[in-house]
């Protein structure tokens, strides 16, 4: 399966080239380890020292806490994973010597508990192990990817936004993008862009942005109705997510289908918007997806002119950056090519 690489800036290891707007690290931030609060009980403190302590000699423990994961009580199945997690949170040299030690299918195993708190322990425990890029491979191959489809679906708010980042990690590996979106990933995450919280948003964004890069996978993105909370979180300035909901735009549009949503759903205003009044990094975002829907298509080339783009476009031609000036001039060029029926009316009064 093919990748397309529509757009050039850097972002996850892609040079992506007609969108070049230099540093969009403040549009995307890799998930990193879990950002979950420390587990708040006495023996967890106690615990915590102990690994604390433990950690540059931690063979022994993690051998235990591994053998702990296949226990038959639930308790100390949560405790291990919970030790695990906080092992793997910040050091890397652990996440390695964890998934050697065998914890990496234990875990999987418990992405499926019925029990929440331990199905979110475990989510949040491959999530850091898969921070390590040794573990990446390991883990998809364990069978982890349908496990954390599942907690995507079904699991606590905090396992939902983590299960999202595992996916994330998983798809920078390019063979597993399309097993993550053959596995019923993309709904999923599209449904939490549209209703999770501030967190949640951010990490479903960055996930299907990455997995958008193949092409089976737009196609699934649009069919599960991407494009509505892509555009509302556009025009919504105050969500922080306008940047962040552009890039993730800017993977889809060179699909027709992503093309036909985004005007559906009234993208053009949106877009008509922040090129008048968005930074600079999103009135670059903003022109370039508006040239890429005009390139072939006149009626949308009339409908971004009724929407009042020419005036924002020759300022944006003025005073933007060099990528959006040139890009602002492309498309004040193809709105004002005369349009077909026009043309043809003017021919007709010459000949008579």
């Amino acid at each position: 399966m093919g990748t397309e690489n529509p757009v050039n800036y850097s972002y996850m290891g892609r040079n992506l080239s007609d969108l070049s707007v230099g540093d969009d690290s403040t549009a995307f931030s890799d998930c990193n380890s879990d950002r979950s609060e420390e587990f708040p009980t006495a023996s967890s403190k106690s615990r915590r020292l102990l690994i604390a302590c433990a950690s540059d000699n931690s063979d022994d423990l993690i051998r235990q806490l591994v053998s702990d994961l296949e226990s038959c009580s639930i308790e100390e199945q949560k405790q291990a994973a919970m030790e695990i997690r906080l092992l793997a949170k910040n050091k890397s040299e652990n996440r390695l010597k964890i998934a050697k030690a065998g914890a990496v299918k234990p875990l999987i195993s418990l992405l499926s508990s019925s029990d929440s708190q331990l199905q979110e322990y475990g989510v949040t425990a491959i999530l850091n192990l898969s921070l390590c890029d040794e573990n990446k491979e390991l883990i998809a191959s364990s069978g982890a990817i349908k496990p954390l489809v599942r907690a995507l679906r079904s699991g606590t708010s905090t396992a939902k936004e983590n299960a999202a980042c595992a996916l994330l990690r998983l798809s920078q590996v390019e063979e597993n993008k399309v097993a993550i979106g053959r596995s019923g990933a993309i709904p999923l995450l599209v449904s939490l862009l549209e209703t999770g919280g501030f967190r949640g948003k951010k990490d479903a964004s960055t996930a299907l942005y990455s997995l958008c890069s193949v092409k089976e996978n737009k196609i699934r993105a649009v069919q599960a109705g991407i494009m509505k909370p892509l555009v509302e979180l556009m025009a919504d300035f105050g969500s922080n997510m306008v940047d962040k909901s552009a890039y993730v735009l800017s993977m889809l549009v060179p699909v027709p289908e992503a093309r036909t949503a985004m005007v559906d759903e009234g993208g053009i205003p949106v877009m008509v918007e922040i090129i008048e009044v968005g930074s600079q990094r999103q009135k670059e975002i903003a022109v370039a997806i508006l040239l890429q829907i005009c390139e072939d298509s006149v009626v949308y080339r009339t409908m971004v002119a009724r929407e009042g783009a020419i005036p924002p476009l020759v300022a944006l031609s003025q005073s933007g950056t060099n990528r959006a000036k040139q890009k602002a001039e492309t498309l004040i060029e193809l709105l004002r090519q005369p349009r077909p029926g026009k043309t043809a009316a003017r021919d007709s009064d010459v000949t008579s």
